[in-house]
């Protein structure tokens, strides 16, 4: 212990001390010492290949830490890391802004879910929070939400494009005005003739928007809520076991305190004679002390390991929300470019049934009608005259 009471490390071989605890103190588990040996570290946790692999080169940085100039027999030591660098909210522990000014982004290059949904948020009410990854799922099922409204959009409008049809078929065959004769009963006939034409690109228009935009909106990710509500319990279950990390870590450092104060107060009664505590007596708290620390110690590695595997999965799942949501949006584009593009086509035949009506237009001719009248409908040419007496 230093003169401050704070606990500290030496070395029996090289005399030398240190605030850390070394990795060879009994009680931490060495498969944890080789595992972050063995990982690249991101942001200060330990991810593996296949993680890293899907990050953009550049992205790593390790935890910054406050340096520790001082040994801990100076009369002010700092600790190279301690709890003014790190604080925590809702069980999970962010790195102090004063600790570390800078945290690089897993991709710099873009506006990544994996980096901006890693606190809570309260919710609208204020009664309680909402955690980054939820409201990441939340944007998934409203977009999910979105689609099946466009696909009923689409479906409204193919109801109006039959409707069309059926009335322009039925306009088509009334019997209004079917006696003009002559160049002119020509045009009308090809201007109803035109119209059931029409009223069949409508009806085709509608049956397309079904197969190629409709359907395909519906039908696209079936099982999508289902898979949501996976990575939904996976990620809570990583989170429910930080907390519970957590409150470990919370009754073992409030253990150790109990244990030091119990240490040091036999401490000063056998140094002033209060007591009759013996020697042994003062070893035996130095024990539970010391095993006090190693409980603390043993259950903050366990939170760590428990973090950085909430940190994998977010990490990992995130950028599976990412690629779902670009998938979803490249999707709808495509089908909705199909809408117009079978537009296009309905207005290019719907053109192809006008353009006889306006070529028969151009050849309506009055006197020719009235020349082809009179040639039909003549009753004799030879004028009356005036009665001589």
């Amino acid at each position: 212990m230093s003169p401050q009471g704070r606990r500290y490390y030496v070395n029996t071989f090289t005399n030398e001390t240190t605030w850390e605890r070394p990795s060879s103190v009994p009680g931490t588990p060495k498969n944890l010492v080789t595992q972050k040996n063995s990982l690249p570290t991101v942001n200060g946790y330990h991810i593996p290949g296949t993680l890293a692999s899907q990050l953009e080169p550049g992205h790593m940085s390790l935890r910054k830490i406050s340096s520790d100039p001082q040994s801990p027999g100076s009369p002010s030591p700092t600790r190279k890391q301690n709890k003014e660098n790190t604080f925590t909210i809702n069980c999970v522990t962010f790195p102090h802004p004063d600790a570390m000014p800078e945290q690089q982004l897993l991709k710099p290059s873009e506006w990544s879910y994996c980096d901006y949904f890693w606190a809570d948020k309260k919710d609208p009410q204020g009664n309680s929070t909402v955690s980054g990854f939820e409201i990441l799922l939340q944007k998934q099922l409203k977009g999910k939400q979105m689609q099946k409204e466009m696909a009923e959009f689409i479906r409204e409008r193919i109801k109006i494009e039959e409707e069309y049809a059926k009335n322009l078929s039925k306009l088509s065959q009334n019997s209004l005005a079917a006696q003009e004769e002559g160049t002119l009963g020509e045009s009308w006939s090809q201007l109803k003739k035109s119209m059931a034409d029409e009223a069949e690109v409508h009806l085709k228009f509608s049956s397309k928007l079904q197969a190629e935009v409709e359907k395909p909106l519906l039908n696209f990710r079936e099982n999508f809520k289902k898979d949501m509500k996976k990575y939904d319990h996976h990620i809570a279950d990583l989170r429910k076991q930080l907390v519970s990390r957590y409150a470990a870590v919370e009754k073992a450092r409030k253990a150790l305190t109990e244990r030091q104060k119990d240490l040091e107060m036999k401490t000063q009664q056998l140094e002033i004679k209060l007591s009759n505590k013996t020697e042994e007596e003062i070893k035996k708290a130095r024990r539970k002390s010391t095993q006090a620390g190693d409980d603390l110690m043993r259950c903050v590695d366990l939170y760590n390991q428990a973090q950085s595997k909430w940190f994998e999965e977010m990490v990992t799942t995130s950028l599976e929300l990412e690629r779902l949501e670009v998938e979803r949006v490249e999707m709808i584009r495509q089908h909705l470019c199909q809408y117009t593009q079978l537009r296009h086509e309905t207005d290019m035949f719907n053109q192809s049934t006008v353009e006889p009506v306006d070529q028969l237009l151009q050849k309506v001719d009055p006197a020719k009608d009235r020349e082809l009248w009179v040639k039909e409908h003549k009753t004799g040419n030879i004028r009356p005259v005036d009665m001589e007496i």
